[in-house]
């Protein structure tokens, strides 16, 4: 475990999660090996499944609420043939049924039908409130859940890989997209149920899985002093937002809260301010035409 640090990390890591720990429990080892409190995650991971976390640490955790949305790609497995309450491998089955009828053909133009934009009922076993309380918890004291349809974009769904009456798939789409209740709603579209029997996440944004660093090699990190190779620097976390570059007069202005006067192309609802250097100065919003004021300003970090 590192010493705790005077000055801490700021950046961002991107984890490649194992099975079997939550997103939280992630989220405290990292603390335990930085050296410091102030480390949180952007977009869970339900435990039994796998692939990137992103992990932000000191300065970068003011950056999470922009790096949640955004396009997210995930490999899995489903199986046919038998449902559960969790829609999951975790939960407990709700039905079986024959699956022989079914081919290739049959499952693809199935999967056909999720494309788009679609509404999705979320899991009743999921941590979206209702009153206030996670509705996971009022499932598991058998209470019914109706939580209302979403409206999400499916990108893709494509079948990799049928080995009746299980399929490997690749789906790429909107974040806030469950799952676990596309697996559900497969397997009831093709009248023989269906639950994900296996989950890993291998894109997020730009991120990829193929970069992830695992808990351990990340330990191993900290022990050889090389930490802040491993951690993507403040500055760079950001990296899919719009952007632009201004002078140090317009950077003392968004230091008193003061707007600017901006042409910036396209509309974007959203732009990073950079310095010439390529430090990122702040989070601007549009106020009016070629107006932009600061919706977060962030000293001096690297």
């Amino acid at each position: 475990m590192s010493p705790k640090l005077t000055n801490p990390y700021n950046g961002l890591l991107n984890i490649n999660k194992p099975a079997g720990m939550t997103s939280h429990d992630v989220v405290n080892r990292v603390r335990r090996i930085l050296g410091q409190k102030r480390v949180g995650h952007a977009g869970t991971l339900d435990p039994a499944a796998t692939g990137i976390l992103l992990v932000c640490a000191g300065q970068a955790t003011r950056l999470v609420e922009y790096l949640v949305p955004g396009i997210k790609t995930y490999q899995g497995t489903i199986r046919l043939g038998q449902a559960t309450d969790t829609y999951d491998s975790e939960g407990e089955f709700t039905s079986e049924t024959e699956t022989d009828h079914l081919d290739r053909g049959m499952v693809e133009a199935a999967m056909m039908s999720f494309t788009g934009d679609i509404d999705q009922i979320p899991p009743a076993y999921s941590a979206i409130k209702r009153d206030g309380v996670p509705s996971y918890k009022l499932a598991r004291k058998g209470k019914d859940v109706n939580l209302p349809a979403r409206r999400i974009r499916i990108e893709s769904f494509e079948l990799l890989g049928w080995n009746q009456p299980e399929l490997t798939f690749r789906i790429v789409c909107q974040s806030g997209t469950y799952v676990r209740s596309i697996a559900h709603d497969l397997g009831a579209a093709l009248e023989v149920g269906g639950y994900l029997q296996s989950l890993c996440r291998t894109g997020s944004g730009s991120w990829r899985v193929e970069d992830a660093l695992d808990l351990t090699a990340l330990e191993q990190a900290a022990a050889d002093g090389r930490l802040e190779s491993v951690i993507r620097p403040f500055s760079d976390v950001l990296t899919d937002m719009p952007g632009v570059t201004i002078t140090e007069k317009e950077i003392a202005q968004l230091g008193y809260g003061q707007e600017l006067p901006l042409e910036v192309e396209g509309r974007p609802e959203i732009i990073c301010a950079r310095a010439e250097t390529g430090r990122l100065v702040a989070i601007l919003v549009p106020n009016g035409t070629n107006r932009w004021k600061p919706k977060k300003v962030f000293p001096e970090t690297g």
